[in-house]
């Protein structure tokens, strides 16, 4: 069979949001087929129907929801994570 499934991901240094970048990537059968980074702030096609469907991410809605994810769903989420890993050690 075919697997497709999506990996998002925040990784910081703080819980600064300038220390923070999110990223989604989609994958196809084990190879990542587009990503969106906050640090790049577009989706970026790492295959050739991955390239063309950045295209039209990048043209609509999809692209500023995704901008939108690095404050709304990891600034959150690693306030949690920074307060707990303070808290035991």
């Amino acid at each position: 069979g075919f697997r497709f499934y999506v990996v998002t991901d925040c990784e910081f240094n703080s819980s600064k949001l300038n220390d923070i970048e999110y990223t989604e990537s989609y994958y196809y059968n084990k190879l990542e087929i587009i990503r969106f980074s906050s640090s790049v702030g577009k989706f970026v096609g790492h295959t050739e129907v991955g390239i063309k469907n950045a295209e039209g991410l990048n043209n609509g809605p999809e692209v500023i929801a995704r901008r939108a994810q690095k404050e709304s769903y990891c600034l959150s989420n690693v306030g949690i994570d920074v307060e707990s890993a303070l808290t035991k050690s």
